[in-house]
C-alpha cells in the first residue's frame, strides 16, 4: 500500500492546491514534495534487499482483458523511487526567489509529474507502466509551454511529436508481448511484466520488438541520433522544468531499458546490441564536443546530459553485472548533479539576466557559498573519486570495456572531455574581471543554500559510501542477469 500513496499522495496534493489561491502556495507545495521524500525515504530504508517486488498492490483494471492495476518496489526501481522522492522539493524550494504567474497551476503540475514519475519506476503491468509513461508527457508538456521562453510553442510541440512518436512504437510492441501470453481461463491474455519474461518469441520477433522498445526509449533519454529535441527543450523550459526533465524524466527510457529490453528479447539484444552500445558512444563523444563549443551555459549543461545518459545506455547494453549496476547508481549520481548544475545557471541568469559566457566573470569575488556548491556539483559531474559521479562512471566503464576494449576506450572520453566542457563553464563564468552584469553580484539567499546542502552531503555521500545504495540493487541485477543469460542460452 506504500507504493499506492507513493503514486497518489501527489495527485491529491497537486488537485488541493490548484484549489487553492494564496501567496503561499509555494510552500504548501513544498510541504507536499517533502511529505512525499519521507514516505521515498522510508521505502529505500525499510527495504529489504534479498526479497522481490514490496510494498506493492494489486487490483483488477479491466478485468475482462486481463489488465491490473499493479504496482510495487523491486531491487531494480527503488533507487529510482528515493531519486523521485528526493529531488522534487528541492525543485520546489529553487523556485522561492522566483515569481511564476498561475503559481497554483505551476505547483500542481509539478506534482502531477512526481506522481506519474512514480507510477512508471513501480508498474508491474505493462499497460500500466504505458499509461504513467504517457502521463508525465502532460504536466511537463504545459509547464514548458506555459511558462517557457520565447520559442517555446515550436519546440515544445518538436518534444511532444517526438515523443508521441516514440511511444506508439512501444504500445506495438506491447499489445503484441500481451497477445502471445498464454489466454487466463481462456478468456484473457496477461500485460503483467513478468509474464512478458516468460514468453519464448522467434528471434524475428525479438529484433522488432527490441527496436520498438529502444526507439521509445531512446527518444526519452535521448540516445544518437533521436536527441534533436533535447538541447532546445532544455533550454527554452523554466529552469524547474528541466531539472524534472533531466534530473528524473530521461531516467525513463535507461529504466525502460532494463526493465523491458534486456529480460525479454535477449536474443534481440544479442543480434541489435552492439548497435545500440555503438550509438550510445557515438552520443558520448558527440555530446562532449557540442558541449565544449556552447557558450550559453544551460545547453552546455544540455548536451553535457547528453553524453553522461549515453554512457549510461551502454553500460546497460554491455550485460554485465558491473554496467548495470553503474548504470542504476549513476542514475541517482546524474539526477542529484545536473539538479545542482541547472541551479547554478539558474542563480546566474537571476541575477545577471544573461547565460553566456563571455558576457560573465568574476562572480567568485563576492560570493564564496555559490563558488563552493558550484565547485562541488562540478565535481560530481566529472566524477571525481569520492564524489557520487565517479562510482556510476567507474562502473559503466569497467561493463563497456569488459564486453569491448575498443568501445571502453572510446567511452572513457566522456571524463576527459567532461573536464574539459566544465572546467571552462566554471572558469569563464566564476574567474577573471567583473563584467558590467557581474559588478553588484551578490551570494545565494538562505532558501537557495537549502537546496544545495542535501545535494552537497548526497554527493559525498554516494562517493564515500556507495554501498548504501549498491547493496540494495545488487541481488536484483544478479538476478535479473542470470535470468537473461540462461533465457538467451534456452532459446538458442
Amino acid at each position: 500500500m506504500l507504493t499506492l500513496f507513493l503514486i497518489f499522495f501527489p495527485v491529491v496534493a497537486a488537485t488541493l492546491i490548484l484549489m487553492v489561491q494564496s501567496e503561499r502556495i509555494n510552500q504548501a507545495a513544498l510541504v507536499a514534495a517533502l511529505i512525499e521524500l519521507v514516505l521515498a525515504g522510508y521505502a529505500f530504508f525499510s527495504f529489504r534487499a534479498d526479497a522481490t517486488s514490496q510494498f506493492g498492490f494489486d487490483y483488477a483494471w479491466i478485468g475482462s482483458l486481463g489488465i491490473r492495476f499493479s504496482a510495487g518496489i523491486d531491487g531494480i526501481s527503488v533507487l529510482l523511487v528515493l531519486l523521485t522522492g528526493l529531488l522534487v522539493p528541492f525543485i520546489v524550494l529553487s523556485t522561492f526567489n522566483r515569481t511564476y504567474q498561475r503559481p497554483s497551476t505551476f505547483y500542481a503540475l509539478m506534482l502531477y509529474m512526481q506522481a506519474a514519475l512514480m507510477g512508471v519506476f513501480t508498474a508491474r503491468d505493462g499497460f500500466l507502466f504505458y499509461l504513467f509513461f504517457e502521463a508525465a508527457l502532460i504536466p511537463i508538456y504545459f509547464l514548458a509551454a506555459m511558462w517557457g521562453g520565447q520559442n517555446r510553442i515550436p519546440v515544445t510541440f518538436k518534444f511532444f511529436v517526438y515523443t508521441i512518436f516514440g511511444s506508439l512504437f512501444m504500445l506495438l510492441a506491447l499489445v503484441y508481448l500481451y497477445y502471445q501470453t498464454p489466454a487466463i481461463n481462456g478468456a484473457a491474455h496477461s500485460s503483467a511484466i513478468a509474464d512478458f519474461y516468460n514468453l519464448k518469441l522467434t528471434p524475428g520477433a525479438q529484433n522488432w520488438v527490441f527496436w520498438a522498445f529502444f526507439i521509445a526509449f531512446a527518444i526519452k533519454m535521448p540516445v544518437f541520433p533521436f536527441h534533436t529535441w533535447q538541447p532546445d527543450t532544455y533550454v527554452e523550459s523554466p529552469t524547474p522544468a528541466t531539472m524534472l526533465l533531466a534530473g528524473i524524466m530521461l531516467k525513463m527510457g535507461v529504466y525502460g531499458l532494463i526493465r523491458f529490453i534486456l529480460p525479454i528479447v535477449p536474443l534481440g539484444v544479442e543480434t541489435w546490441g552492439k548497435t545500440a552500445i555503438i550509438l550510445s558512444v557515438i552520443g558520448i563523444v558527440y555530446g562532449s564536443i557540442i558541449a565544449i563549443r556552447q557558450r550559453d551555459m544551460k545547453r552546455l549543461i544540455a548536451y553535457s546530459s547528453f553524453s553522461h545518459v549515453g554512457l549510461m545506455a551502454a553500460g546497460v547494453f554491455s550485460q554485465t553485472e558491473t554496467g548495470m549496476q553503474g548504470a542504476l547508481v549513476q542514475m541517482l549520481a546524474h539526477g542529484i548533479n545536473v539538479v545542482g548544475m541547472f541551479f547554478v545557471a539558474d542563480v546566474i541568469f537571476n541575477r545577471t539576466n544573461t547565460r553566456q559566457l563571455d558576457q560573465l566573470g568574476g562572480i567568485t569575488q563576492s560570493t564564496p557559498k555559490l563558488t563552493i556548491y558550484f565547485m562541488i556539483m562540478l565535481l560530481g559531474s566529472v566524477a571525481l573519486p569520492l564524489t557520487n559521479g565517479f562510482v556510476g562512471e567507474f562502473l559503466l566503464l569497467h561493463g563497456v570495456f569488459t564486453y569491448n576494449h575498443y568501445l571502453g576506450l572510446a567511452a572513457g572520453f566522456t571524463i576527459i572531455f567532461g573536464a574539459v566542457y566544465m572546467l571552462r563553464m566554471f572558469q569563464k563564468s566564476m574567474f577573471g574581471p567583473t563584467s558590467s552584469r557581474t559588478e553588484s553580484f551578490t551570494d545565494l539567499s538562505s532558501s537557495e543554500s537549502w537546496v544545495f546542502i542535501p545535494l552537497v552531503v548526497m554527493v559525498f555521500w554516494i562517493g564515500v559510501y556507495p554501498h548504501t545504495f549498491l547493496k540494495v540493487t545488487e541481488p536484483a541485477v544478479a538476478n535479473l542477469m542470470k535470468y537473461i543469460g540462461t533465457t538467451a542460452v534456452s532459446m538458442k
